[in-house]
């Protein structure tokens, strides 16, 4: 008798737990996904996702990001950082005082000569900051005065996937939510027909692609609604998400509308807040059906803007056609947009190799800049360039007078930042007479990260979750505000 009357009590615990749970699991979904449920918006009342934050910690800067990650690793010494030392000693061997005890990889670890490899390209002064800017680059010489150069990024990493890894989610190690899906998280959407977070893939046309993984722009550990949608080049950029042959939009309609009872039954019942994510994919999914296609049209670009972003603009898939899409979504306050290019890998070749990757890169990059500039965008719109790391200034293999390789190098490198806050026309670190060591104003991965967030209005020790019995967020316990970054 007493098991039997256990047994009840234990069901009636687990039955009030359950509605617990759901209550609990109601309310968070209410502060997370507002608006994304059903046409009515009964569920989750506000038309627009606000997220936990419900707003921001202070006055932001700006409100979207679109972040250029260059995989790979460009050569900061042959695009932005000019070393005349450099030039004078190219192919004398770097002094052992420079290098020190810091580790190599294992490609030029037992390489028994270092030479000094100087750039095969010219540097000049451009603009009223007298920014040095490669001849690899001239038409991002042309908007110096609008950038923020950071010559003195550093990272632990040394290795590609774990350094890259770092920079999208602040930690080495797999598994973290992204920094796309913890603003998305914090912060919400601000077009209730868009994902906050979206992903273009491009890459270049030869070279060493490194590969990119999804969980670089996962959610991670929190709710699936954070994580990154990539969008693809062709007819169909979202799959699955046009009409099958024979299913008319109000069968759609119709179909989801019961789908939806059905998974919000299970969600009263069980409270699982994957459940409220699902619903809110669904009713996501069917509006993009509509302002997917429209935001991807760029038909009705007019010729001078396919002439300033270049040629490749109108090959789908393409940096320069992801440029002026970012540029599109950006327009439809798209919180988080993040553009990848493979490529940069140049262990040998490198003069050929770099300047490919440039010809990609350059001209629309520029046009980034000045669209968003000439639209009124790029006041609140925070432009990111750089990548997992920077490139030796002695070279990998053979020293000849028409090639050398660069091997990896997390000690520093370039990264620039335009619009959203940032001081433009300026330089901010310095590196020595080598290019090898920071000597000024070092800014680490969580720095940059912390910063990048304090643009956007938000506290970076204040935007966490709770996860595994301690509370996480993007810059782990790390980070500090870069206040000379900022106007």
């Amino acid at each position: 008798m007493k098991d039997i009357n256990e047994f009840y009590l234990n069901q009636s615990r687990r039955h009030f737990l359950s509605k617990a749970g759901m209550g609990l699991g109601a309310a968070a979904l209410a502060s997370l996904l507002p608006g994304c449920l059903s046409s009515s918006d009964q569920v989750l009342g506000s038309a627009e996702m606000s997220g936990v934050l419900g707003g921001t910690h202070f006055a932001p800067k700006a409100k979207r990001i679109i972040y250029l990650h260059q995989s790979g690793a460009p050569s900061q010494l042959d695009l932005w950082d000019y070393k005349p030392e450099v030039f004078r000693l190219h192919g004398t061997e770097m002094p052992p005082s420079i290098r020190g005890d810091q580790r190599l990889t294992g490609m030029t670890a037992n390489q028994g000569s270092f030479p000094l490899a100087a750039s095969h390209f010219e540097f000049k002064q451009h603009g009223k900051s007298g920014t040095w800017v490669s001849s690899l680059l001239p038409h991002m010489s042309t908007v110096t005065d609008d950038i923020c150069v950071i010559k003195s990024i550093f990272t632990e990493a040394i290795n590609h996937d774990p350094a890259i890894t770092f920079f999208q989610t602040g930690s080495q190690q797999p598994g973290r939510p992204s920094f796309g899906a913890w603003l998305s998280y914090g912060l919400g959407s601000d077009n209730r027909n868009m994902p906050s977070f979206i992903v273009l893939l491009s890459q270049g046309k030869e070279g060493n692609m490194q590969p990119l993984y999804s969980r670089l722009w996962g959610n991670g550990f929190l709710p699936s609604i954070h994580q990154g949608v990539q969008f693809r080049s062709g007819k169909d950029p979202v799959l699955y998400l046009s009409n099958p042959p024979g299913v008319k939009a109000n069968n759609r309609r119709e179909f989801l509308d019961k789908l939806q009872a059905l998974n919000q039954l299970q969600l009263e019942e069980y409270g699982n807040p994957e459940l409220a994510t699902r619903i809110a994919q669904y009713e996501m999914a069917y509006r993009m059906q509509t302002s997917v296609p429209d935001a991807m049209d760029v038909s009705g670009e007019p010729e001078h803007i396919y002439e300033m972003y270049g040629p490749d603009s109108r090959i789908p898939g393409t940096y320069a056609a992801n440029c002026l899409l970012a540029r599109r979504l950006a327009e439809r306050d798209v919180k988080f947009i993040q553009l990848y290019h493979k490529g940069w890998d140049h262990h040998d070749n490198l003069p050929n190799e770099i300047s490919q990757r440039c010809k990609e890169i350059d001209q629309p990059s520029a046009a980034l800049v000045k669209d968003l500039k000439q639209r009124g965008l790029l006041d609140d719109t925070l432009v990111v360039w750089g990548s997992e790391f920077g490139r030796t200034v002695y070279c990998q293999g053979p020293l000849t007078k028409t090639t050398y390789g660069r091997d990896h190098h997390p000690r520093c490198f370039v990264y620039w930042m335009a619009g959203g806050g940032v001081k433009a026309g300026t330089t901010f670190g310095e590196t020595d007479e080598f290019g090898y060591n920071i000597i000024q104003d070092p800014v680490h991965v969580h720095d940059l990260q912390a910063t990048m967030l304090h643009l956007l209005g938000i506290d970076h020790e204040r935007l966490t979750f709770r996860h595994q019995g301690r509370r996480y967020r993007l810059t782990d316990v790390h980070g500090n505000v870069v206040k000379g970054l900022i106007a």
